[in-house]
């Protein structure tokens, strides 16, 4: 299950509405196909790793990272169907699909044909690897990643704007992996006017990676067209980045973003606004070994009135230095509010 989920993030922030799956094949002992979902959300992942194995399949067992579909497309027949066709005697599957075509209808199709069916295999695993997909269908909008780069004490950036560069060339280097492993990403407007940042992926094999951009105005841009909801201001990009990025008026309205997964970036505006609306998933902590003092923080007010409401928000899921840097990754508890 761990190689399906691994083959799962090959292309994670490439196939929405689609989630992003892994399949791994084994028979006679060996691993006999591999698949995982391809850009656009088609083929799926059972049916690359099927077409791969061929008759090897027969008789084998398929760790997949999520239940495999139920429902027929015009893009593609239903992977339950295709998994009995091939003959698979053993299915393993991480997470059930909470699509209401699908939901518990595939495993008890395959259990129908006499394939025996395991599940709830490294499912917590499988939840982070489909996050955006898993948002979408629970709170109808986007998983959202905030990022911050800051020193020590918490600066951005110098009094006077400066803050080339804050953190060190891995720091920076990361932070373009994490771009390539989402559809969106966004800057608030003061940023995008004042910076003009390019917010492509600049990493040797990864530039055909680069998400859509959006900038969050209350504004619209000089050739907004007054006909255009006021949710969805401005049109205008591809999934490579083109000139013109999506405009949104509010942080509620990234649930019209055509994305499952969005890179906020900032400003400190940006991201007060996010937290204020509690729209926050997952904290990339980009910490340099400096001290700005006076300078500019990385986060404005986002109306925190109590101590005791701070805590308990927060859960730790990674840590680790990049150069002299330090890195920190966080998601929101369970608890909290959606």
């Amino acid at each position: 299950m761990a190689a399906a989920l691994a083959l799962a993030e090959r292309t994670r922030g490439r196939t929405a509405p689609n989630p992003n799956v892994g399949c791994v094949l084994v028979a006679a002992g060996r691993v006999v196909g591999r698949g995982w979902t391809q850009p656009g959300g088609r083929p799926h992942a059972e049916a690359m790793a099927l077409a791969a194995a061929g008759p090897a399949a027969r008789g084998g067992c398929a760790y997949v990272t999520l239940e495999p579909c139920a429902h027929v497309s015009p893009r593609g027949p239903a992977c339950a169907d295709l998994l009995i066709a091939a003959g698979v005697a053993r299915v393993v599957i991480a997470l059930r699909d909470p699509d209401p075509r699908t939901d518990g209808s595939g495993i008890a199709r395959l259990r129908a044909a006499g394939i025996t069916v395991v599940t709830d295999v490294a499912g917590d695993a499988a939840r982070r690897s489909m996050v955006g997909f898993l948002t979408r269908r629970e709170r109808s909008r986007p998983s959202v990643t905030l990022k911050l780069a800051t020193s020590l004490d918490g600066q951005i950036a110098l009094p006077d704007g400066s803050s080339r560069w804050i953190t060190g060339a891995a720091a920076r280097a990361h932070v373009h992996l994490e771009r390539s492993r989402h559809d969106a990403i966004l800057v608030g407007r003061g940023t995008w006017e004042a910076d003009a940042p390019r917010l492509d992926v600049r990493l040797p094999g990864l530039s055909d990676r680069s998400p859509m951009r959006a900038v969050l105005s209350t504004r619209p841009p000089p050739s907004a067209s007054a006909a255009l909801p006021s949710s969805l201001i401005g049109r205008g990009n591809d999934p490579q980045g083109a000139r013109d990025p999506l405009w949104i008026d509010s942080p509620a309205g990234i649930a019209t973003l055509p994305a499952d997964h969005v890179f906020v970036e900032g400003g400190a505006a940006t991201a007060a606004a996010f937290l204020r609306a509690d729209l926050v998933d997952r904290l990339l902590l980009y910490r340099a070994p400096i001290l700005i003092g006076a300078g500019k923080a990385a986060i404005g007010d986002f109306g925190l009135g109590d101590l005791a409401a701070a805590h308990g928000r927060w859960r730790l899921l990674d840590a680790r230095d990049l150069g002299t840097d330090r890195l920190e990754v966080y998601e929101r508890t369970p608890c909290s509010p959606a």
